[in-house]
């Protein structure tokens, strides 16, 4: 009984509501963004650094970002999330299998030519409608096609490592957020996404 208080304590202490009644409002965001977005890209980094794969890439900054500063946003629901991501990546190396580019080098190889300016654009296009059209908008994703459109990260094996960085990222923020006392959804978000012409 005594460990289950101690427990119980514990959570109580990590809440954000205990933490926002004592200090500033922002300050506490601030922090909250701060250690989680920390310990979420070193818990990535050290398991890319133990398996040698592209675990940590540019998008996962901004995903991070929306996971712990907007968790009850659309975007940063666990299926908006993963899906969004999907989505970058199937277009992206779609994109790159569509221009003839599946084997050639990363733009920062080699000039820029139309074959990769193409690719690019037709997979954040892509990507952007595709997630409006299966109600899965993440912004990030769109980071996350581009890497894949201009060669920086193309093996498929390191594609599906880069779902499995997202899932991980996910499942902290599921939770990190419900031990906050943040009712982070398990996985649909709970509200629909407004675009210019209402729900979406």
């Amino acid at each position: 009984m005594a460990k289950v208080n101690r427990a119980r304590r514990l959570v109580e202490r990590l809440r954000l509501a205990r933490w926002l009644k004592i200090f500033p409002r922002r300050a506490v965001w601030a922090a909250f963004v701060f250690i989680n977005g920390f310990v979420s890209i070193a818990i990535l980094a050290v398991l890319a650094l133990v398996s040698r794969t592209p675990l940590v890439f540019p998008s996962v900054g901004p995903t991070a970002f929306l996971l712990y500063f907007m968790p009850l946003s659309p975007a940063a629901s666990p299926r908006n999330t993963l899906c969004g991501h999907a989505l970058g990546i199937v277009c992206g190396y779609a994109s790159l299998w569509l221009f003839g580019l599946a084997g050639a080098p990363s733009t920062v190889l080699e000039e820029i030519h139309w074959r990769r300016v193409f690719a690019a654009a037709l997979s954040l296009a892509a990507t952007g409608a595709l997630m409006i059209l299966f109600r899965v908008v993440h912004p990030p994703a769109g980071a996350t096609t581009l890497i894949i459109s201009l060669g920086f990260i193309t093996t498929p094996l390191h594609l599906v490592e880069i779902e499995i960085a997202v899932a991980l990222m996910a499942l902290q923020a599921l939770a990190v957020n419900r031990l906050a006392g943040i009712h982070y959804p398990f996985w649909s978000p709970h509200e629909h996404v407004e675009g210019p012409g209402g729900r979406i």
